[in-house]
């Protein structure tokens, strides 16, 4: 007897070796399948093929591509003394703009670099280039800046007319929105001859109101026609939450073009009026009364050449009382100045006046008054 094969277990031993090769085999593969079924091959999908774009997409195309290098982001710098010492703390802010002429003249709104320590510019690519403000006008929310440094290739926007905009016309808005750099919208003029605050009682007449999406940042960017051209700067939106609501404001271009030359050369925007001095309008509104009270006619202008009496504050007689220019009712001193505007500097208009009761027509010539 082979003694090898007659010690306990030593058969048993031998015996399972050809048994767990197999079933180590039979999983080591069960397994390899596995892990292939669940990385199965896959290839990158075909792209599928697709005509030419719409003629309405490939003019919104060349709009933007026109128009892009004209539109400016702007940013400022305003430095400022903060807490007990006095430290110097500095805010930053931005908006948008647009080229106006190969001389470097930049036109934003005036609430875009108001204040302003330092001013930069970014067009196109380009590193920003520092600019200064050569004119301001806060009742027409308009500014004119000049860029330091010209760079070659300005490409001053294309002018429009407001005069001609109709309710229902496309729109285009471009703009830096919260610092996102030539953001293009669209929509369509959604009402016109609207009315803006701004500043100093006064109201910006003809204003412009759209839905193309008007954000924080849009301020002083273009509102552009589908021929591409400057039809008004973005001003303003109407929102609880600061973002666009589908109701964003543009100041009109026919009034840009006549405020930006001036500030171009004199630094300041003509300021329309007849000579006259108004009582405040809160004592006015607290009064019940609707219309301007005269508080003082100056000596030599159109007011007292047409005969305008004011108030008299000892008898408590009201004087003239204005309450319509050119067939327009007037109600509050932003109506009046807003239409003064409108009619602008030597321009003649008719007013409506009310004194002791009776309403009568006076002719006057409007000039340009200061602050």
């Amino acid at each position: 007897m082979d003694r090898k094969s007659s010690l306990p277990g030593a058969s048993g031993r031998r015996a399972a070796r050809p048994v767990l090769v197999p079933l180590l085999g039979a999983l080591l593969i069960a397994f390899c399948g596995l892990s292939t079924g669940a990385r199965e091959r896959a290839e990158p999908r075909s792209i599928a093929p697709r005509g030419p774009l719409a003629p309405s997409e490939q003019s919104m195309i060349a709009l933007f591509e026109a128009a892009a290098p004209s539109v400016a982001y702007i940013t400022t710098e305003v430095v400022h003394s903060a807490g007990f010492f006095g430290a110097q703390v500095t805010q930053q802010g931005a908006g948008s703009g647009f080229v106006w002429d190969m001389a470097g003249h930049i036109v934003t709104n005036n609430h875009v670099v108001e204040g302003a320590s330092h001013v930069f510019v970014q067009l196109d690519a380009g590193d920003p280039i520092e600019a200064r403000v050569i004119g301001a006008s806060p009742e027409y929310d308009l500014a004119v800046i000049k860029l330091l440094r010209s760079p070659r290739g300005l490409r001053p926007i294309g002018l429009g007319t407001s005069s001609d905009l109709k309710i229902g016309q496309s729109v285009y808005a471009i703009g830096n929105p919260f610092g996102l750099q030539r953001t293009l919208t669209h929509g369509i003029v959604s009402a016109l001859d609207r009315e803006l605050p701004t500043s100093y009682e006064r109201e910006i007449a003809g204003v412009i109101q759209t839905d193309a999406a008007i954000n924080p940042g849009n301020s002083g960017g273009p509102l552009l026609d589908s021929a591409g051209r400057l039809v008004g700067v973005n001003t303003a939106i109407r929102s609880d939450s600061g973002s666009s609501a589908g109701i964003g404001f543009a100041i009109p271009v026919d009034l840009v073009n006549r405020v930006v030359p001036s500030l171009i050369s004199r630094g300041r925007a003509p300021l329309p009026g007849i000579g006259i001095t108004p009582v405040r309008p809160d004592l006015v509104e607290r009064a019940g009364i609707a219309g301007v009270v005269i508080a003082e006619v100056r000596r030599g202008t159109p007011a007292a050449e047409a005969g305008l009496r004011p108030m008299n504050p000892k008898t408590g007689d009201l004087g003239d009382v204005i309450v319509g220019v050119n067939g327009k009712r007037i109600e509050t001193l932003s109506n009046f100045v807003a239409e003064l505007g409108r009619s602008g500097v030597d321009a003649m208009v008719d007013l409506t006046v009310v004194r002791d009761d009776r309403e009568r027509k006076v002719r006057v010539r409007v000039i340009e008054v200061g602050r």
